[in-house]
């Protein structure tokens, strides 16, 4: 049955212009035809009309964390939970994210491997109610890097789940890679530079090379795999580039000539710009360390003002934030944060949509709301306001009604 959908405004991201009295035809799970209000209807068609609000395509993050439990303080954390724990976690992580307007995430990386993956598919299947997921399986890392599970003594050996993406050479990277992506994995996620939350690390160093890097790329395109470098130090961030990452992830550090690069390169930039306020709010009580939350200072404003410069600059610009580092379906607070730092509000959503979907590969299929897409849509009250979708009331995934707070 054709579902038709009714709603005082619509967010066109693809023209970056909100549309008056329109309905939107769903049928089969995807979107049949957007019209204006007053053209007739199919035959037997089911109206819901969504009143004053304003409809848009479901958001798109491209940088989640869903399997295993929120990030804190304590680092042998995920040495005290099981891996079916951690996927249980993962279960209500994924329906707090798409019930809060996030249909789709990549969600890139686990200390654990492949738990992301189970998770991934078990919410194609129908069995998990979570986002379409692309999954990263583990990560791509140097050994005591930001991609390990660091700050334990060092006689203590950890299972193979927990290094399975460890490297040493460029042979070591191609063998992890199509490891990875024999293991299932949709995407490759790389460790370029410390991290903030690793114990030991430093977020400016460099710890994979250019040249893994570029074999790690060039291994994944076999598979037709993107790849995507958590890098927050400056050099780290332009020899990403240069071996030809899809995006950067955090980027805290990224200079003129990485921006200059990443144009060059048509990088995405996915920037966690919010998070930063959570971990300062809520750090101490959640048992962050001294040194995590020293790093956390130190890399926070230099993120937003790289960031605004990206944005100026005209860099690719997607959504990451970072969920798993704080509760899940929060991630719609980046939204004004973005704002602040340069984007206008179509931009921001824009980005939070057709530009994750292009980052991802999946433009042709989810993004905006246009005929042939996944019936991907979400509605807020009222006019067209960022701050609004931190409180998302109706969400829809490929033409199923998930929530509808609106009535």
């Amino acid at each position: 049955m054709v579902m038709a959908l009714r709603c005082a405004r619509l967010v066109d991201v693809e023209a970056g212009r909100v549309l008056t009295g329109r309905t939107v035809l769903v049928d089969g799970g995807r979107v049949a035809a957007v019209r204006p209000d007053d053209e007739p209807l199919p035959e037997g068609a089911e109206v819901l009309d969504l009143g004053d609000a304003t409809l848009a395509p479901g958001l798109i993050d491209l940088h989640t964390h869903l399997a295993g439990v929120a990030a804190c303080g304590d680092i042998v954390q995920e040495l005290k939970l099981s891996a079916a724990r951690q996927a249980l976690a993962g279960v209500r992580n994924a329906r707090d994210t798409v019930l809060a307007g996030f249909t789709t995430v990549r969600d890139v990386g686990t200390l654990r491997a492949f738990v992301d993956v189970a998770l991934r598919d078990a919410v194609a299947d129908g069995t998990v109610v979570g986002p379409r997921m692309a999954a990263a399986g583990a990560y791509v890392t140097v050994s005591s890097g930001g991609g390990m599970l660091t700050g334990l003594a060092h006689d203590i050996r950890l299972p193979r789940e927990f290094r399975f993406g460890r490297v040493r050479t460029v042979d070591d990277v191609r063998e992890r890679v199509r490891e990875i992506l024999h293991g299932g994995a949709d995407l490759i996620k790389l460790i370029a530079t410390g991290a903030v939350m690793s114990a030991g690390t430093v977020p400016g160093a460099p710890e994979l090379t250019e040249e893994q890097m570029r074999a790690a790329v060039r291994e994944a395109s076999w598979y037709g795999a993107h790849v995507a470098a958590h890098a927050h130090g400056a050099e780290g961030i332009k020899m990403a580039v240069r071996a030809g990452v899809r995006s950067v992830e955090h980027a805290c550090y990224l200079d003129d000539e990485g921006i200059e690069l990443m144009l060059e390169h048509g990088t995405y930039l996915s920037a966690d710009v919010w998070w930063a306020d959570w971990i300062r709010e809520t750090g101490e009580a959640n048992g962050w360390d001294a040194e995590m939350l020293r790093k956390n200072d130190e890399t926070a404003e230099a993120q937003r003002e790289a960031f605004a410069r990206a944005v100026k600059a005209g860099v690719r610009i997607g959504f990451g934030s970072d969920a798993g580092g704080f509760p899940h379906g929060m991630q719609g607070r980046q939204l004004a944060t973005m704002a602040e730092y340069g984007m206008t509000p179509l931009e921001v959503l824009r980005a939070a949509t057709l530009t994750s979907a292009e980052c991802m590969g999946w433009e042709a299929e989810v993004g905006s709301v246009a005929p042939g897409k996944y019936a991907d849509l979400i509605a807020v009250r009222g006019p067209f306001r960022l701050e609004s979708f931190a409180d998302v009331a109706f969400v829809m995934k490929n033409g199923d009604i998930l929530k509808n707070t609106l009535s």
